[in-house]
C-alpha cells in the first residue's frame, strides 16, 4: 500500500493476497507518518478489498484535516518569508513543505516544523527579528547555530549549519554543499501561492536530506517519511541530477556504503524504480531487511523509544542512561555498517562530552 501510494502517478493497481488487520495498518501508518501515502495506496485496491466503510471514512477525515493543516502551514510560510524579505533577510526552506512538492499529492504528506537554512549574516538578522515576534524562544545552540521558536503556533527552526553529530568527514561535505548554496547560488524555487520560496537545488538537497535522515537513523531513529522524501526527490529530478558530482560528494563524506544500503532498502521495500536510484547494486539488498527492522522498531524520529527516564532522573544519571541506550542502538546498527557505526558512535560520544564541558 505504501509503495502504491508513493508512486501514485505510475498507477500501481494491486490486489491483496491475504486478510488485512486495518487497525494495525492504520497504527503503523500513523506511527511512521505516512498516513496519506498509505491511503493513496488503498485507493488503488479493488473496491471489495478496501477497508470497511467506517474505518475508511475515519481515514479520509484524518487526511482532510492534514490537507487543511498543510494549507495553513503553506500560508504561514509565505507570509513569514515575505516579512523576512521586507527586513532584508533571505533564507532557504529545507525539508518539510519544500520537499513535499516532489510528491504527487503534496498536501497528503505529513507536515512537521518549518526549517529555514540561512547564511551567517542572515541567521543573525533572522534571530533578532523573529525572536521579537515569537511566543516562545528556545535556548540557542551557538556552536551549531540552531535556534527553535514558536510563531503563531508553528514551530520554526533556524539553521546556520546543517552539520551532524556523528562525523567530521560528513560535516565537511555538508559545509561544501552550504557554500554551493549560499555562494554558488545553486537553488530552486517553489511558487507558494504567489510567494517565491527558495529551496536547495536538487544536487544539494539530495545530500542534505540523505545526511539528515542518516544521522537520525544512527541516533534515536528515523521514520519511513524521511526516506520517502529522499526517494521522491531522486525520482522527480532523476533526469537532471549530476551523478558525477553526487558520487564525488558521497565518497568524500565516506558514505557510499550507507547510500547503497539505503538505496537497496528503497528499491526492495519502498518500490523505488531501479533506474532512478543512483549507484544501485542488487547485492546490497542483504542489508535492506536489517535496515527495515531498525526503522520499524525505532519509529518516526525514535517515537517508539521509551524516554520516561528523563522525567525521573537528571544530571549524570540521565546522561549515563542515555549513553547506555545509544550504545545498545549502535550495537544493532553495527551488524549493518560494521566499519562506520563504531566510528560514528565514538564521534557522537566525544561530541556530547565536549558539549557538556563547554556549557558547564
Amino acid at each position: 500500500m505504501l509503495q502504491s501510494g508513493l508512486w501514485a502517478e505510475t498507477n500501481k493497481r494491486f490486489s491483496l493476497d491475504r486478510p488485512v488487520d486495518w487497525n494495525e495498518v492504520y497504527r503503523l501508518a500513523t506511527e511512521q507518518s505516512v498516513l496519506g501515502l498509505v491511503l493513496a495506496g488503498i485507493e488503488c485496491l479493488p473496491s471489495g478489498q478496501k477497508p470497511p466503510k467506517l474505518e475508511l471514512l475515519q481515514w479520509i477525515g484524518e487526511i482532510q484535516m492534514l490537507e487543511q493543516q498543510n494549507n495553513e502551514m503553506n500560508a504561514f510560510i509565505g507570509e513569514l518569508v515575505d516579512k523576512m524579505r521586507k527586513h532584508g533577510i533571505y533564507t532557504l526552506l529545507v525539508k518539510g513543505q519544500g520537499v513535499a512538492q516532489c510528491y504527487e499529492k503534496p498536501l497528503w504528506r505529513s507536515c512537521g516544523d518549518v526549517d529555514f537554512f540561512l547564511s551567517y549574516d542572515n541567521y543573525q538578522k533572522a534571530k533578532a527579528y523573529l525572536s521579537k515576534i515569537a511566543e516562545h524562544v528556545e535556548e540557542e545552540d551557538k556552536e551549531l547555530l540552531h535556534l527553535g521558536m514558536t510563531i503563531d503556533s508553528w514551530v520554526v527552526e533556524l539553521h546556520g549549519y546543517m552539520r551532524t553529530q556523528i562525523s567530521f568527514q560528513m560535516n565537511r561535505g555538508i559545509d561544501e554543499v552550504q557554500h554551493d548554496l549560499f555562494y554558488g547560488g545553486n537553488v530552486r524555487s517553489w511558487m507558494n501561492d504567489g510567494t517565491q520560496v527558495f529551496l536547495p537545488g536538487p544536487n544539494n538537497d539530495a545530500i542534505l536530506i540523505f545526511t539528515h535522515y542518516l544521522q537520525h537513523f544512527f541516533i534515536g531513529g528515523v521514520g519511513l517519511r524521511q526516506i520517502c522524501d529522499w526517494c521522491r526527490l531522486l525520482w522527480i529530478y532523476k533526469d537532471s541530477l549530476n551523478h558525477g558530482l553526487l558520487e564525488s560528494r558521497i565518497r568524500k563524506m565516506g558514505l557510499m556504503s550507507e547510500w547503497k544500503a539505503f538505496g537497496a532498502f528503497a528499491v526492495k521495500y519502498l518500490g523505488m524504480p531501479v533506474e532512478a536510484m543512483p549507484f544501485y547494486e542488487v547485492r546490497w539488498k542483504k542489508k535492506a531487511k536489517k535496515i527495515c527492522e531498525v526503522v520499524l522498531n525505532a519509529g518516526n524520529f525514535g517515537h517508539n523509544q521509551d524516554y520516561s527516564y528523563r522525567q525521573k532522573y537528571s544530571g549524570l544519571r540521565s546522561y549515563l542512561i542515555t549513553f547506555f541506550r545509544r550504545f545498545c542502538e549502535f550495537g544493532k546498527i553495527v551488524t549493518i555498517f560494521p566499519v562506520d557505526a563504531p566510528k560514528f558512535f565514538c564521534h557522537y560520544v566525544m561530541n556530547r562530552f565536549m558539549a557538556k564541558i563547554r556549557y558547564q
